[in-house]
């Protein structure tokens, strides 16, 4: 009996060991412009719970292809929880989406879908950690997004303040915070609650795993400087094809085909120039037909011409143009090459009219963002959006909860 037992606990801790880590599974070509959206705007997939936003893509095939989706709770690190499905999931998953429409008065032909949450089928009944996968008519994964439920339990406070150490001085920004839980009662709060900190809603840079540097009765402070330091990069790249025949002061030639070509103007690279404010969506997007009535439908697809003149980086690093609008994705779709006959990078990319910020990464060869050499610097000014989020798991909990957010900008930037 000893000897049953003691195997079935090896079996156990070894398969948790091996628990895989749902990481997003990028979508195929024909799968664009996939976002989170509230109040009839595309946001960060960060949501209270109870509230309600939708999932929404287009499908370039346009033929009204049949999707499902499913709905996975996980624990702060990602991998899925111990809980069962009805635990965290009043209803049933595993659904067709229904809502779409087909595009309307465009060249690009596509079948834009509106998946609701909660719906009449299901709702999520704990905060959390949670991946949606799509699955085509085969139950054939197509692609899967990661999006946190939280609740407001506790208090955050938070500020964005410069660098402490003289090395970065000018280059990086440092985030401070105060979590105040009051009466709420937390075991062991100093190892049981766990933070998130994001930059612009990129995955990619995420800060996690750092526990509060000290505690003043029920507050936990984080007042690190390395530990919680994001490279402040620049500011980002408007694409404005809005009028998609129009010319303006981001695209420079448009020429028409099957479907349209936006021939942006060069970019040349900033890392040496002084520091300039201009505004952005802090590497959001915004479809936009103008004139139409439903730019979700309305608004047409473009190859968007993408050049940089980036003569130092030449054959040293690889360059990808990233944004919200594809996910901040460093992938072969959105990997610049390089012209020897022009000295240019150069990158077509099909994206949905409208507002589109976009900036240019540097994957290193050990296949890291370098974003201390980035293409247009870091500086210090440069004005970005955080989010904090605050999990807890206690001693005898089975999943991770959020019970805090904070969000706050760098634009009052602190010394």
């Amino acid at each position: 009996m000893n000897t049953r037992f003691y195997i079935l606990v090896f079996l156990f801790s070894f398969s948790n060991s091996y628990t895989q880590i749902e990481n997003e599974i990028p979508a195929p070509f024909n799968i664009k412009t996939i976002s989170f959206v509230q109040n009839n705007n595309n946001v960060l997939p960060f949501f209270k719970l109870g509230d309600t936003f939708e999932l929404q893509f287009d499908d370039l095939f346009g033929n009204e292809a049949d999707y499902y989706y499913t709905i996975t709770q996980c624990n702060y690190d990602w991998t899925p929880s111990n809980l069962a499905k009805v635990e965290y999931l009043n209803g049933m998953d595993n659904q067709r989406i229904i809502t779409y429409e087909n595009s309307f008065n465009t060249l690009q032909l596509y079948s834009h879908y509106r998946q609701q949450f909660p719906n009449k089928f299901n709702r999520i009944t704990k905060t959390g950690n949670y991946v949606v996968k799509v699955f085509n008519d085969e139950q054939e994964i197509v692609f899967s997004k990661r999006f946190i439920l939280y609740n407001e339990s506790v208090s955050v406070l938070s500020e964005v303040r410069r660098a402490r150490d003289f090395e970065s001085l000018n280059q990086k920004q440092n985030i401070e915070l105060t979590i105040k839980y009051g009466d709420l009662s937390l075991q062991n709060p100093v190892q049981n609650v766990k933070i998130s900190i994001f930059q612009n809603g990129n995955w990619n840079n995420v800060i996690t795993n750092i526990k509060p540097q000290y505690t003043i009765g029920t507050e936990l402070i984080y007042r690190y400087n390395k530990e919680t330091q994001f490279w402040a990069g620049n500011e980002f790249y408007t694409l404005d094809n809005s009028q998609i025949r129009v010319t303006n002061n981001s695209v420079g030639r448009v020429t028409s085909g099957d479907i349209y070509n936006s021939h942006l103007y060069t970019n040349n690279a900033r890392k040496n120039n002084i520091y300039t404010y201009f505004p952005d969506f802090n590497g959001n997007f915004v479809v936009l037909n103008y004139g139409s009535e439903n730019s979700q439908i309305e608004a047409d697809y473009s190859w968007v011409y993408f050049t940089l003149s980036a003569p130092d980086f030449f054959d040293k690093e690889e360059i990808f143009v990233t944004g919200m609008f594809n996910n901040y994705a460093m992938n072969e779709e959105n990997k610049m090459v390089y012209n020897k006959e022009s000295g240019l990078y150069e990158k077509a990319i099909l994206i949905k009219q409208g507002y589109t910020n976009y900036q240019y990464t540097i994957k290193s060869k050990n296949n890291t963002i370098n974003a201390k050499d980035a293409i247009d610097g870091n500086f210090y000014q440069t004005e970005n959006n955080y989010t904090i989020l605050v999990y807890y798991k206690g001693n005898n909990d089975r999943y991770d909860s959020v019970i805090g957010i904070s969000n706050t900008n760098s634009e009052g930037i602190r010394n």
